[in-house]
């Protein structure tokens, strides 16, 4: 199985995509100088690339326990499974730590893919877990109530087109 290694998504696809999804965020500019971008591993789900964005590490993080929909990568991020969705071809990039020019940065990205190859296997089974379970179960648990609705946006994905 190939290791997981980070990709960033462009913004004009999370802006399309999050008008069909309540799970999906934004990017919100941060003092009009920083963006939150969408980083996070890409893998394959019924024949199409699904992207599992990472989130911050919070204080609340550090009293949950691992699910299969919540992976933690150390006390640096936290992976919601139940959060990733489809993407096309095109709006993907691969993202480089050692090309960040923020040292401090840079350091937590490596940190972070680190422990997410050691924990590859274990994301790929459990993000096909929670696939299934929302298609199979959608609505009818409280796992299928919050993950996205992965076969609308499959749909939307399939629908987009790059500008």
């Amino acid at each position: 199985m190939d290791k997981l290694r980070f990709f960033e998504i462009d913004e004009k696809y999370i802006k399309y995509l999050s008008k069909f999804s309540e799970h999906l965020f934004r990017n919100a500019k941060i003092n009009q100088k920083y963006s939150r971008k969408y980083i996070g591993i890409l893998f394959e789900i019924n024949n199409l690339k699904y992207f599992a964005p990472l989130s911050s590490f919070k204080e609340k993080h550090k009293r949950l326990s691992e699910t299969v929909d919540f992976i933690k990568i150390g006390d640096m991020a936290v992976i919601n499974l139940n959060n990733m969705f489809p993407v096309p071809e095109g709006v993907y990039f691969s993202k480089n730590p050692n090309t960040e020019q923020n040292l401090q940065y840079r350091v937590l990205l490596n940190n972070e893919i680190r422990i997410i190859k050691q924990k590859t296997e274990v994301i790929i089974t459990n993000a096909s877990i929670v696939y299934n379970h929302k298609v199979n179960n959608d609505g009818k648990s409280k796992l299928s109530q919050r993950c996205n609705d992965f076969k609308l946006l499959e749909q939307k994905c399939m629908e987009y087109k790059l500008s």
